[in-house]
């Protein structure tokens, strides 16, 4: 197991009207398999999360959720307490928003491979049915944690040794029209850091400029993007920044310009490590688009040769039909004669 668990609490939040109620746990959970479990698949599925945004607590002042962290750290608070004010500030927060918030506050301090986190959670709720071998129906509720939409963690040791790079906090910007991003930074006390879309975007397009220098065939151009993409994949997955020295040598095994040297050279402001957004980096290996009730997608490889694009009469022809959507238009061309 990847995940070592340090420390665990729980508590209850319900959030229905002006006032938020808090139910807090009395000690830590005790440390055990199923626990490490637990944190393992909280740890996994907030790594798939997509549009994260990176930021670092305020320098201009110590918010209390910073304060009470770096006591922890400093063996000047426990775990309880530090998770007891912070839970005091988010009920704080809570209140100044409409919405409804009904779930567990988990904070946890553990360990992933060589790196010491803080996440806290917000878990909702969720009611699932089962058939009793009576074959009654039967109901329970369990933690959605696939769904969870308030979280943040804190890279201990990024916050240790690179500070400045105001990115060692993560945060699930979440749903449209609630604020939740303001909401977290305010809860936290921070402010936010690098942008990943942003970043990605800026990626693409060096690689891109890059691509279009180097005399490469088409097939060549492709094998370099999807080795690209794979790779920014794997760092979406794992949690972990994508490094512009590893791209570089990627891009730059079959030619004598580096593309490490080209960014610099061409002004394109990229960080030398950055956090992946995976929607704009999938625009490397596939196109897609939506409109007027018509829905198209492919690789990237195939345009020009399956997928043809003609400007003049603003047309799309594909070339081998995939087979489900070629059943579907035959079958309805079938029941209208």
């Amino acid at each position: 197991m990847s995940v070592e668990v340090k420390k665990l609490v729980v508590h209850y939040v319900d959030k229905q009207d002006e006032d938020t109620e808090i139910h807090l746990r009395d000690d830590e959970m005790q440390i055990n398999d199923k626990v490490n479990v637990f944190i393992e698949q909280l740890h996994h599925a907030y790594n798939g999360k997509p549009g994260k945004g990176f930021c670092a607590f305020s320098g201009e002042k110590s918010s209390v959720v910073a304060s009470a962290m770096q006591s922890y750290r400093n063996n000047e608070l426990n775990f309880w307490n530090l998770t007891q004010e912070a839970t005091n500030v988010l009920k704080e927060e809570l209140n100044k928003y409409a919405f409804h918030e009904t779930g567990y506050l988990v904070f946890c301090h553990y360990q992933y491979v060589a790196s010491n986190f803080i996440m806290i959670a917000l878990i909702n709720i969720k009611e699932h049915y089962t058939i009793t071998s009576d074959l009654d129906l039967s109901a329970a509720k369990h933690l959605d944690i696939s769904r969870m939409q308030l979280a943040a963690r804190i890279d201990l040791d990024a916050w240790d040794t690179a500070a400045e790079e105001n990115r060692y906090i993560s945060f699930i910007k979440g749903r449209a029209g609630r604020k939740v991003a303001d909401f977290f930074l305010d809860f936290l006390g921070c402010e936010e850091g690098i942008d990943p879309k942003q970043q990605s975007q800026t990626m693409l397009h060096a690689v891109e400029d890059y691509l279009s220098t180097q005399q490469f065939e088409k097939s060549e151009k492709d094998d370099i993007r999807k080795e690209i993409f794979d790779y920014c994949n794997d760092c979406v997955s794992s949690g972990e920044d994508a490094d512009v020295n590893t791209l570089s040598e990627t891009l730059s095994k079959s030619s004598d310009v580096k593309f490490e040297d080209f960014y610099k050279e061409q002004g394109y402001e990229l960080e030398e490590s950055f956090p992946v957004d995976k929607k704009t980096v999938t625009s490397m290996v596939k196109f897609s688009g939506l409109g007027g009730g018509v829905s198209v997608g492919f690789e990237r490889k195939h345009l020009g040769e399956r997928v043809i694009y003609d400007a003049a009469t603003d047309t799309l022809t594909i070339k081998g039909v995939p087979p489900n959507l070629k059943d579907q238009i035959e079958r309805y061309y079938n029941d209208e004669s």
